[in-house]
Order: C-alpha cells, then structure tokens, then sequence
C-alpha cells in the first residue's frame, strides 16, 4: 500500500478525479480533531488515509496507532482497548497501559469498527463523549487526549437496521465521513499506481527495475480489481518476485479469469439473467450454491488462504469462516468440541486435531505440504487449522479450548503456566538466538544498547522478543521506568508511520532476516550471548490424555518435516516466502539459522526453561512460581526420535 500520498517523493501524484476529489476532503479534516469515519471496500487503503490525516495534523510527532477491531476476541477486548489492573483477571500479573492509553497524544485508528461487539460499542461511546477510559478492574478514571479515527467496509447504516451496531454510536462518528472510491472507480490512476509498486518491490527484493508492457497495462486498466489497492499491490509484487525478465506480460500477473484471448466475457446483465432464470427454476438452492461458489472460487484464487480470501470477498475472516461452517467446509466451534466424543456413520469415532500455528518453521512447512491430512485421513480424523500472529495470542487460544495443539517460543508457555493454563509441552527443536534481535533505522542515533534509554520500543507482550529486550535493558543497566515500551504485534515491512512511532522495533524470524536486508534499517544486536530462543510444541492436558496416539504420530511428521527443512531448504523456502509475501533468500536465511530436528524434551531444556521462569517470577512479570517439569508430557521421553 501506499505510505502517502502526492506529498511523499516516492508516492505516484494520483491525477483520477475522484482521488482529487477524496484527498481534497482529506486535506480539510487533517488539520482538525473531529473524528473522522472511513468508508470503503476491503483493500481500498483506508489505513493509508488515516496515517495521511495523522501525518498532516497537529498531532503529527505524537504516535500513530492501529487495531483491527475484528481481531480483538470478546475476552479480551476491553482490557486490549483500555487497559487492565493488575490482578483484574486470570494472567494479569501487571497492570497494562491499552490501546487508547498508549496512542495518547496521537491517532489511534479503530479498523473494521463494526465488528466490535455491542457491549464494546457502549463503552467505545462513553469514551467518545468523555475523553477518558476506566481500565479493566479500576473505578478510576483516565482522561486520554487521542484523535480517533474509524475505518469500515460494512454498511453501517445497514448494520443499525439488523441491531448490530448502535445508532448513537453512528452519529457520534459520523462527524467527517471520508468514502473512499473503489480502485475500479479510479481507473486512471492504475498505471501510476502500478508503476510505484514495481519500483517499490524491485528496490524491496533487490532486483532490477521491471516495466509493463503496453499488453500488460492494457490488461490492468481492464481487470475489475476486486480486492482494490491491496489486489494490485499483491499481484505486482508476485510478478516481481518470480518473473526473470524485465519486461512483464499480461500471463505474468496472473489475474484471476484472464486467458491469452483476454478476460472472460461476463458483464452484470449477464449475471442478471442468469441469476433470474435460476430462480425461477431452483430458488431453494441458489443462495447456498452461490455463496458456495464465491467462497470455493476465492480460496482456490488464494491457495485456500482463508485471510486472503476473505479480504478478496470484501468480507471478514471471522464472516467467512462462519459461511465455512453453515456449509459444513469446516467444523464450526461448538460442533468441533462435541465431535470428540460422537461417531460416525461407520460406528467408529470421529476425532479432531486442531493446530494452531504461526507461518513459519515446520509447522508452516507441514500445513503447505498437507502431509499430515493425509498421514490421518484413513483414520477418520480431521486436521483444522488456526493461524496466529505470535506465541501470547495462541497460548491465549489454546487455553480457550480453540485448539489442541501449537508451537511457541520459550516465553509464552512460562506465562501460560503461571496463569493457570494447563499446557503440557510435547517437543522441542535447538535453540536459535540469532533469530531474534532489535531493529533500528539505519540513519538512527541508536548505536549502542545504552543508546535505548528514554526511547520508544515496539514489542510483542509475552514473546520470546520480550525476554530479550528484559536481557538487553539488564545489560544496560536500564529500568523499564525509562523507556517506553508499545506493545504491538509483529509486523513487517514497516511504513512511514512505523518510524515516527517508535524508535526501534523486537523482531524474530522470519520478519527478522527480511528487515536484516533492507538497505533502510540495521540490527542493532540479536539473541546471541542473551538469550537462547528454543522452540516448543505444545498442547492442552486433557488432550494428551485422551488421543496421545495422535501426538505420537504428529511428532512424527513433524519430525519428518524437519529432515525435508534441512535436506530441501530452498524448496522449503519457497513453500514458506509464498505464504509470508517475504523474498525467498530472506526466509531461506532464517531457515538456516534454526536447526528444525524435532526432539523429545530432555532435562537440560527443562532446566533452561526453568531458569527462565525463576527469573520472571523474580522481576514480578507472573504472579506466582511455576514447575516448568510439572507440564512435561510423560510419555516424552518414550518417542523414538529421528536423529
């Protein structure tokens, strides 16, 4: 997406009257404090206009911070958006600043508000009127001088009339309204759009310049994008990373219904009529056979990317996966936790092994490759999987009875297990401490680790970085009173307003050797001689009594997938960089750097991970000490590992 707009040397001058017409809007509510609502279509941009009206504001040296407010879960969302007491709930070992606390003096950019639950949407007023929030197990009040900002794809208006989204609510951010014209509505801009892109990616990538052909641009004015900016973005970026020539061809964007002899005739009477004649034939059928349809088409475009899918149907992953479920494409929630214990038409019971995982390593590998599936196909059981951002947001998962199984770094569990959480950790693969490291701008002041006092650090709460920044600021000799921390998820590539947020970044791999080759940032140290990041497999207690067949034969495969990490790294490496959207060489550096040989847990990762949780018990980061070989699997010890 674009960092900016006609300001930024890098960023093409839109000429399409109606992104005049928008960024003429822009520039009169910029300058003010009213609450601006952005309206439009999934993959318009509508984060890109808010960081526009932040950076042309007064507030333009404060923070600029972003929540998806669909990937907020109902437990926790009020703790996430306004902070949380110490004690205030099962894992609340410290008090924590929210969202709002921690954009004050900035723009704090509420996405896809209307997924916010009802309950939510009462508090998120209150807010609005009051300018101040009471954290979750506190009476006292917080006065909060933040600029908010909501971005929607969701007919609102609509929304009201179902009783999913509160009328005052509306018009209390109703204030300015931006509507923000499809990329279909802006056709004279693709060529400049598209031209910024591929000299953004063939700088990013390190190739040479790329150049459409006039074919090639023909194409792209005529496509219908209907995933937007995002589409475009993506479709110029995987041209860039796979073509070898210079010159790229309408074939190599690869644009979904496109042939040699152009795209496939299919116009909206055409559809009219043939949507008509349906329903006068088979009216019962058609709307499931059509969302069918536009969801299997979607996941097929998207190599069964749930996420991706969602955003190319303009909907949300949450929305798809309920359509998923009522069509029975996967197991909806309720449905999965009762199956356990039902059997099929054949007598036999049906099972489940829910993972949860994170892109990369072998579990990555392992969902690409869809061995596991088959591996348990025969035995009537189903494999679902679940994908999250980082260690903290999984354990939280696995706790809630989401899933029964997932992969973590050494931190994650140790807060787990303090809260309550009744993991059990199966495996473990060698540490790998140059996978995780501390990010800066190239051109920063920050030389040295002394050079982080008083500055602004981006971490991920509870994750391995987490642990390492507490080993650097004790090297330092630094207290936690004298920076400040920004808890934020994992995310790269960074963009304009990234830097102006925070002054370094806790970064792990693979995002990490992907900033290591950005000629803009540099690493200012990693894990070695700090910390020793090992990573672990784990999964709920109850689990592993009943179905240890199913870990034994997991570990297995895991085990194997490892050998073909090892053995294959490139072929791995390209499996993983499709997923991620990261350049092939940087996720086959990070493969390089981590030995991915799946081994039973032994006394001296036991003891490690001990000494870990010793320490945080000392600092006052968990409430209570754990016995980290309390929540050791038994039979461990028993799997004949493959060496």
């Amino acid at each position: 997406m674009l960092t900016n707009f006609n300001n930024h040397t890098d960023s093409p001058r839109l000429v399409d009257p109606a992104s005049l017409a928008f960024q003429s809007l822009l520039d009169k509510f910029a300058p003010t404090d009213a609450t601006v609502l952005i309206v439009g279509e999934t993959g318009t941009g509508k984060e890109v206009v808010a960081r526009y009206l932040h950076h042309h504001s007064q507030r333009r040296h404060g923070p600029f911070l972003a929540v998806n407010c669909g990937a907020l879960t109902e437990s926790l969302a009020e703790a996430e958006l306004f902070g949380h007491e110490k004690g205030a709930f099962t894992g609340a070992t410290q008090s924590h600043p929210g969202w709002f606390e921690s954009a004050q003096g900035g723009t704090l950019l509420l996405d896809e508000i209307g997924e916010l639950s009802p309950s939510l949407q009462v508090k998120l007023l209150r807010v609005l009127q009051e300018r101040e929030i009471t954290r979750v197990g506190s009476r006292k009040a917080i006065k909060v001088d933040v600029r908010v900002i909501a971005a929607t794809h969701v007919d609102l208006a609509q929304a009201i009339r179902e009783r999913r989204f509160r009328e005052d609510l509306f018009y209390r951010l109703n204030i300015a309204v931006v509507p923000l014209p499809p990329l279909r509505q802006r056709r004279e801009d693709i060529p400049l759009l598209a031209q910024h892109f591929l000299a953004l990616y063939a700088r990013r990538l390190g190739r040479p310049a790329r150049r459409l052909s006039p074919d090639a641009l023909e194409v792209l004015r005529e496509y219908s994008w209907p995933g937007n900016i995002r589409e475009l973005e993506n479709t110029l970026h995987n041209a860039v990373l796979l073509s070898r020539e210079e010159t790229l061809t309408p074939a190599q964007l690869r644009l979904a219904g496109y042939s040699e002899h152009g795209f496939n005739e299919s116009n909206d009477s055409t559809l009219d009529s043939y949507l008509q004649q349906q329903l006068t034939n088979q009216p019962q059928q058609l709307f499931d056979r059509v969302i069918s349809s536009l969801i299997s088409n979607a996941l097929s475009m998207t190599d069964q990317n749930q996420t991706q899918a969602a955003a190319l149907l303009g909907i949300s992953r949450h929305t798809l996966r309920t359509h998923l479920a009522n069509q029975g494409m996967i197991k909806g929630r309720r449905k999965a936790l009762v199956s356990t214990s039902s059997s099929n038409a054949h007598g036999t019971q049906e099972r489940e092994l829910r993972i949860g995982y994170q892109k990369f390593g072998n579990l990555g590998v392992l969902k690409a490759r869809q061995s596991l599936e088959h591996c348990f196909a025969q035995q009537g059981i189903s494999v679902l999987w679940s994908e999250f951002p980082a260690g903290p947001q999984l354990l939280y998962a696995l706790q809630n009875n989401e899933i029964d199984f997932g992969t973590t770094g050494e931190v994650p569990p140790i807060f787990a297990q303090a809260s309550g959480n009744a993991v059990t950790y199966i495996a473990w693969e060698p540490p790998a401490p140059s996978s995780v490291g501390i990010v800066v701008p190239h051109n920063s002041d920050i030389r040295t680790i002394s050079d982080l006092r008083g500055k602004r650090i981006s971490v991920n709460k509870g994750s391995n970085v987490h642990w390492l920044l507490l080993q650097l600021l004790e090297e330092a000799g630094i207290g936690l009173d004298e920076l400040k921390v920004v808890y934020t998820p994992p995310k790269y590539p960074l963009t304009a307003s990234d830097y102006l947020s925070v002054d370094a970044w806790m970064m792990w791999d693979p995002l990490l050797s992907a900033a290591e080759s950005n000629p803009e940032l540099r690493i200012l140290v990693n894990g070695e001689g700090r910390v020793r990041n090992h990573q672990f497999y784990l999964a709920r207690r109850d689990y592993v009594e009943q179905h240890d067949d199913i870990l034994r034969q997991l570990v297995e495969s895991l085990q194997q997938t490892g050998l073909f990490i090892d053995s294959h790294r490139h072929e791995a490496s390209i499996l993983l960089a499709q997923e991620l959207g990261l350049e092939v060489a940087s996720v086959e550096r990070a493969l390089t750097r981590r030995s991915h040989k799946t081994r039973a847990m032994a006394f001296e990762v036991i003891k490690e991970q001990q000494t870990i949780a010793d320490r945080f018990y000392a600092l006052g980061l968990i409430n209570k000490p754990v016995r980290v070989r309390d929540a050791v699997w038994q039979f461990s010890s028993a799997l004949a590992l493959i060496e």
